[in-house]
């Protein structure tokens, strides 16, 4: 077998999971259901969010609120403070592909 196959979940429950993580690219699966959030930090690399699903409002660094939905693709800058929630009914479901400089 040539390929490496990852796996992740597939539920609503509240879910931050690394998928696949190596030196060039972290790939990370969230889950939020209504009233999560994911910590306040600093992006470690650039970072790329693809919403699945739901509607992400994201605080990025001295930027009030802003909602992204299913769709929508995020390219955020390394070095930028974040915090993202989910404030709304529907569960909201992310991919996030961080990439590392070689």
């Amino acid at each position: 077998m040539i390929e490496q196959v990852f796996h992740y979940a597939t539920g609503d429950a509240k879910t931050v999971e690394q998928v696949v993580k190596d030196d060039a690219l972290h790939l990370n699966h969230i889950v939020l259901p209504k009233g999560e959030s994911f910590p306040r930090h600093t992006a470690n690399a650039t970072v790329y969010m693809a919403v699945l699903r739901g509607v992400l409002t994201i605080e990025l660094g001295e930027h009030g609120p802003r909602e992204y939905r299913r769709g929508d693709v995020l390219q955020i800058p390394e070095g930028t403070v974040m915090q993202g929630f989910n404030h709304r009914d529907e569960t909201l479901e992310l991919w996030i592909v961080k990439l590392f400089a070689r």
